[in-house]
């Protein structure tokens, strides 16, 4: 794992996109679209339907490009006050935004099949018809456009506001952390995650244990905040005649219920195969079960030395993107060259990864904090993944790229699974190295299947609560510990739960959208399917495999699926074959432990 020539850096750029925050041409931009969102609104209820859609686009366009810069500079430095004032008043700009998509869906609802037929068949919409159908049907259950006009300027304040306090305070937490050799540290929360995938489990212990203080000392606050983000989407859903809350989820995941029916009824059907990773990860380590900050933690050491450095990290995702896919290791380069990615470990950094980009610039960007675990290095190739979808739909329109997270999750885990394959194919011959990859392999195996099912059963049984009333913190600790115990099993050693889990996963409270969980699964399971075939058929499948990523913003999931792989969703059968691939592998961990 040597380290590239030239050191690739690992601090982003964002001046392709404006040159400094605040400057001229920053404000410039700012005032032109705000004048551009008023004369829209003016005009939207009665523009001609074509050009009212087109002009909608291009406002979109402009304004995720914003959003885009914002939430790459809050994330960077969650104590900017004056980026936070500026992602605040973009917040309102969107709530105009999303009143001006109110009108278009209503105008679409309105109309009688053979008025829309003939909408479509206008040259320039052809190509969006199955966006707009989709609007089409939101319009169909919406409230009427005054009540949703108050809706989205009740959310800058209410929803999205309590959204933006969870970032701003979990980027300031910080904790004091006694280290096995009795030094102690003031450790940033961004980095205790890091922590907690050390290889050794004094360090992990006392990062797990100590990191819990900040959450419980302002569990209230998060709980104040979960509560009132849920409250206020179960008001809109019950406004809307919604019959359930994972309804809007499921119709923004591009998914139908059947679909994420079967998938969890398969996963529960065979959760002993992951938990029987987990029975060897415990062996491995010498204990009867695992603690909660166990999880991520390799329990085969890697060949060589544990931290791996930046450099190293980027000439292991480079290699192993370049042998399998040379266009995706041509593009990573790119993304290094340019200063596309931002990995310093940094105080006053929001804790995470994401990918994020710029329609209007054809750019993207990765955010991650690197502090040298090999769970870095797999999240490197999962965001990297993430950003290759994006490139493959440069130049597409807005209704053709927006695409769901089910799809968007696809990606990014093939991403990681070319890692993986690569590092193992390479270095075939190295000592231990096939025990590490397996090592890793499992890891993921039990995060998708067993951690993340473990979220959605948690947010499930909350939302059901909520529906009620209030749901108190105490409860949210007992919800939390339920939803471990019933995924987990006897894996997990009765006091090494995380009952603070839901106030420590930034998923919960993201406040664009609800039930962040399902969509991974669904992306862990369909990209086992895609690389299954790229594995029998090669470099021949690398262009069905762009198929794919550009057909992603076009159809929904069950489409997109039989269309590419010829698989029906909706039979468990399909997800349990991807749970049952992993036996292979699973039979060579078990001799490990």
């Amino acid at each position: 794992m040597e380290p590239t020539a030239a050191a690739p850096s690992d601090r982003w750029s964002l001046t392709s996109w404006f040159t400094a925050f605040g400057g001229p041409e920053y404000q410039n931009f700012r005032k032109s679209l705000a004048e551009s969102l008023a004369a829209q609104s003016a005009a939207a209820a009665e523009s001609e339907m074509g050009a009212a859609l087109s002009d909608f686009e291009s406002l979109s366009v402009r304004m995720s490009h914003l959003s885009a810069y914002l939430g790459c500079l809050s994330a960077d430095d969650a104590g900017d006050e004056g980026v936070k004032a500026d992602e605040a008043w973009l917040a309102g700009r969107y709530a105009d935004l999303s009143k001006i998509e109110a009108s278009l869906r209503s105008r679409l609802a309105a109309m009688t099949p053979a008025e829309f037929e003939t909408l479509g068949a206008d040259p320039s919409l052809a190509d969006a018809v199955w966006r707009l159908a989709q609007m089409k049907e939101a319009g169909a259950r919406q409230m009427p456009l005054d009540l949703e006009g108050l809706a989205a300027d009740l959310n800058v304040d209410g929803l999205h506001a309590w959204g933006r306090l969870y970032e701003t305070l979990t980027g300031k937490l910080s904790f004091p952390m006694t280290f096995p050799d009795g030094h102690v540290e003031s450790v940033p929360m961004a980095r205790r995650r890091a922590l907690m995938a050390s290889p050794e489990r004094a360090v992990r212990s006392a990062a797990f244990h100590a990191g819990q203080k900040p959450w419980m000392d302002h569990a209230d606050t998060f709980a104040a905040g979960l509560n009132a983000m849920a409250g206020a989407r179960l008001t809109l859903y019950r406004r809307r005649g919604l019959p359930g809350f994972l309804e809007e989820p499921l119709f923004d995941s591009a998914m139908s219920p059947a679909s994420l029916e079967a998938m969890m009824q398969a996963i529960h059907t065979h959760i002993e195969i992951p938990r029987r990773a987990l029975r060897v990860a415990a062996r491995l380590q010498g204990t009867v079960a695992l603690d909660f900050y166990d999880l991520e933690a390799p329990q085969v050491a890697p060949p060589g030395e544990s931290h791996i450095s930046w450099p190293q990290a980027c000439a292991m995702v480079d290699r192993a993107f370049t042998a399998a896919y040379p266009a995706l290791g041509e593009y990573f380069r790119e993304m290094l060259d340019k200063g596309w990615i931002e990995a310093q470990p940094r105080e006053g950094k929001r804790p995470g990864a994401f990918c994020t980009g710029s329609l209007l610039e054809g750019e993207e960007r990765v955010y991650m904090n690197y502090h040298g675990t090999v769970q870095d290095v797999i999240t490197l190739a999962h965001e990297v993944g993430h950003a290759w979808q994006a490139r493959a739909l440069k130049g597409a329109r807005l209704f053709r790229s927006s695409y769901p997270m089910t799809l968007a999750e696809t990606a990014s885990n093939f991403g990681e699974m070319i890692l993986l394959e690569g590092l193992l194919a390479e270095g075939a011959d190295t000592p231990g190295l096939q025990a590490w990859l397996l090592d890793q392999e499992m890891n993921r195996a039990h995060s998708y299947l067993i951690n993340i099912t473990m979220r959605f059963e948690f947010e499930r049984s909350f939302y059901s609560e909520r529906g009620a009333g209030e749901v108190p913190g105490s409860r949210l600790i007992t919800l939390m510990e339920e939803a471990q115990k019933k995924c987990y099993g006897d894996t997990l050693s009765p006091d090494g739960m995380d009952p603070m889990f839901w106030a420590s996963k930034m998923h919960f409270f993201i406040s664009g959208v609800s039930f962040y969980n399902f969509p991974y699964v669904f992306g862990y399971l369909l990209s086992r399917a895609l690389f299954a075939r790229f594995q029998n058929e090669g470099a021949a499948f690398l262009p069905g495999y762009e198929a794919f990523l550009r057909l992603s913003g076009s159809a929904d999931c069950e489409t997109v699926a039989r269309e590419t792989l010829g698989a029906d969703l909706t039979d468990p059968a399909f997800w349990a074959s991807g749970i049952l691939s992993l036996e292979p592998k699973l039979a060579e961990y078990e001799k490990l432990g």
